[in-house]
């Protein structure tokens, strides 16, 4: 069930309850009987923990595995890498 935030017109209180989306809205506040606004908020906040979330979760075992061997040959040219001499100006 959605939370929904009422705030009093009268006194000030502000809260917040359950309610089906298809109950009515609340009109008379709990403490003072006054007329209540209903609030529109941000809603809470949505977290994702734990695998099984990202499409890369479910990537195939062979490309996985391809990916692997991808990163591994990269760091052994990447190991290799030669750094280039600097250019000798020749004197004419």
């Amino acid at each position: 069930m959605p939370t929904y935030e009422y705030l009093c017109e009268s006194c000030g209180f502000k809260f917040e309850t359950f309610q089906k989306m298809t109950d009515e809205p609340l009109k008379k506040c709990p403490k003072c009987r006054g007329k209540l606004r209903k609030l529109i908020s941000g809603g809470g906040g949505l977290l994702f923990k734990g695998s099984g979330f990202y499409t890369t979760d479910y990537r195939s075992e062979s490309y996985k595995a391809k990916e692997k061997q991808e990163k591994k040959s990269y760091s052994e040219v990447k190991d290799k890498e030669v750094v280039p001499k600097p250019k000798v100006k020749s004197s004419d």
